[in-house]
C-alpha cells in the first residue's frame, strides 16, 4: 500500500490512497464468501456457487462494494498512522478505481487535529487572594452546624412563626387549570427559607396544624418555566403539622455531639483549619484558572466546527448523567425549562469551544515541554481510581489496557502536569480578599 497527502485547507487534508491488486483480490474473495451465501442460481444448492459464474451472472462488480467495504477503513487507518494525522471527524470517502486485478484507489478528505500556535504562557502575572480565616468565618460555620443538628417538637395549638417547619399538602392552579408538577403531599418546608415562590411562605406565618389556607402569588419574571413567567396563580394548602425548632447551646457538649472533641475550643480549632485549608485549595484553584485562560488569550488556533460539535454532545451527555442523580431525564427538564435539544446545544457553544481549546492549547504546552507521565505518576493514578471504585489496582490497570485507555491517562496526567508548570512559572501577587479593592501586600513569585 502507498499513500500520500495534501493540506487543502487550514484544517483539512486529502489523502491519496493505493492499496496493491493481491490485497483487492483477498478483500474480493472474502467479499464472495459472503456474498455467495445470499445468491440462489439453479443448478447450484444456495452458498455453493463458484465464484467464476457468480462474476459471470451478475458482473465482478457484484463484489465491490463489499470489498470496498474490507478494505477502506483498514487502509484509511494505515494512512493515518503512517503519517501520524489526527483526524477529528468522519472522512468523505471518494473511489478512484475499483477493477478486478487493479490496485484499488481511493481519496479520503477529513478534518484534522489543528495546529496551535503558543503565545505566551511562562511568567504569566495573576493575583492570589490572601488566605485569612477570621473569628467570624468559624462562628459562621459554627451556626450552620447548629441549623443542622437542630431540634423539632410538634405543635399542637399554636401559629406557625418564621424558623418553624412545616408539613403541608398543596395544589396549584394557573387561570384555574392544574400546575405541571405544581402538586405535592407531606412536602417539608422551612417558613422563611426563601424554597418557595415569593410570598409563599409569608402566607403560612400565623396558620395552625390542620388549617387549610389558599394562597395566592405571583410568578417571578426570570421564572424558569417559560409558561409560568408572571403568571397569577393560587396555592390551595393544607398545613398538616407545625414543628418548631429548638437550637442546641454552642458548648463543650455541643462539640461532643457533633464531633470527635471534648471542648468547644478544640473543635473551633479544627474548624478553623479546615477552613484554611479550603481558603488556600481555593485561592489555589483561582490562580490555576487565571493561569490557564491567559495562556488561552495568548493563543491562536482556529478549531473545526466537527470538534466543538462533538463537546456539546459530552456536554448534553454531562448534563443529562446530572439529570439522573436528581431522578429527572432530558424529556422531563425540556418540559419543565420550556426548552428542547436544539437550545441546549446552542446554549453550550461558548463554552464546548472553551473547553476544546483548553485542552488543544494544554496539550501543545505539553508537547512543546516534553512533559509525559511518569510510571510511578501512572500506578499512582491508577491506585487513586482503584480505591474509589473498591477494586483492586491490578484489575483497574487490566481493564484500562483491555478499554485502550491507558494513553488517555498517560495524557491526562501530563496535563496536569502542563497547568502545574504555568503556575510554578506564574508571576503570583498575594492580595488582600476585598469586594471593592485588593490592596496589595507582597508582589513576590511563588
Amino acid at each position: 500500500m502507498s499513500s500520500t497527502w495534501e493540506k487543502i485547507d487550514k484544517n483539512k487534508i486529502k489523502l491519496s490512497v493505493e492499496v496493491d491488486e493481491n490485497r483487492v483480490e483477498d478483500a474480493l474473495e472474502q467479499a464472495y464468501k459472503k456474498v455467495v451465501k445470499q445468491v440462489e442460481i439453479p443448478g447450484f444448492r444456495k452458498g455453493k456457487v463458484p465464484r467464476k459464474i457468480l462474476e459471470n451472472r451478475f458482473g465482478p462488480e457484484v463484489l465491490y462494494e463489499d470489498a470496498i467495504e474490507i478494505l477502506v477503513p483498514e487502509a484509511y487507518q494505515e494512512a493515518l498512522e503512517e503519517h501520524e494525522i489526527e483526524p477529528v471527524d468522519q472522512p468523505e470517502i471518494d473511489i478512484d478505481q475499483m477493477e478486478k486485478g487493479q490496485p484499488l484507489k481511493f481519496n479520503a478528505t477529513v478534518e484534522v487535529k489543528p495546529e496551535v500556535e503558543l503565545g505566551t504562557y511562562k511568567g504569566l502575572e495573576v493575583e492570589k487572594e490572601k488566605v485569612e480565616v477570621t473569628e467570624e468565618d468559624v462562628e459562621n460555620e459554627l451556626k450552620q452546624m447548629q441549623e443542622q443538628h437542630a431540634e423539632y417538637e410538634d405543635v399542637e395549638d399554636g401559629e406557625a412563626e418564621n424558623g418553624d417547619r412545616l408539613v403541608i399538602d398543596f395544589e396549584g392552579y394557573v387561570d384555574g387549570e392544574p400546575i405541571e408538577g405544581g402538586q405535592a403531599e407531606n412536602h417539608n418546608i422551612e417558613l422563611g427559607s426563601n424554597q418557595f415562590i415569593p410570598g409563599f411562605e409569608e402566607q403560612l406565618v400565623g396558620s395552625k396544624p390542620g388549617e387549610e389556607k389558599e394562597v395566592k402569588v405571583t410568578f417571578p419574571e426570570d421564572y424558569q418555566n417559560e409558561e409560568l413567567k408572571g403568571k397569577e396563580a393560587t396555592f390551595n394548602v393544607k398545613v398538616k403539622e407545625i414543628k418548631k425548632k429548638n437550637l442546641l447551646p454552642i458548648d463543650d457538649e455541643f462539640a461532643k455531639d457533633v464531633s470527635d472533641f471534648d471542648t468547644l475550643e478544640e473543635f473551633k480549632n479544627d474548624i478553623r483549619n479546615r477552613l484554611e485549608e479550603e481558603a488556600e485549595r481555593a485561592a489555589e484553584q483561582q490562580v490555576e484558572e487565571q493561569v490557564v485562560t491567559k495562556a488561552l488569550e495568548n493563543a491562536e488556533v482556529e478549531i473545526p466546527q466537527p470538534m466543538i460539535d462533538q463537546e456539546v454532545d459530552n456536554m448534553l451527555k454531562e448534563f443529562e448523567q446530572n439529570l439522573s442523580y436528581q431522578g429527572l431525564n432530558l424529556d422531563t427538564y425540556y418540559k419543565l425549562a420550556n426548552t428542547d435539544e436544539d437550545a441546549m446545544k446552542e446554549q453550550f457553544k461558548g463554552s464546548a469551544e472553551t473547553r476544546v481549546k483548553r485542552n488543544l492549547v494544554l496539550e501543545a504546552i505539553k508537547d512543546e515541554e516534553g512533559i509525559t507521565a511518569t510510571e510511578e505518576e501512572i500506578d499512582e493514578e491508577i491506585n487513586k481510581i482503584a480505591e474509589q471504585a473498591q477494586q483492586e489496582a491490578d484489575k483497574i490497570k487490566e481493564f484500562l489496557e483491555m478499554q485502550g485507555r491507558m494513553s488517555q491517562l498517560k495524557n491526562e496526567i501530563a496535563i496536569r502536569k502542563s497547568v502545574d508548570l504555568l503556575k510554578d512559572e506564574a508571576k503570583v501577587t498575594v492580595v488582600e480578599k476585598s469586594n471593592d479593592s485588593e490592596e496589595e501586600t507582597q508582589g513576590n513569585t511563588e
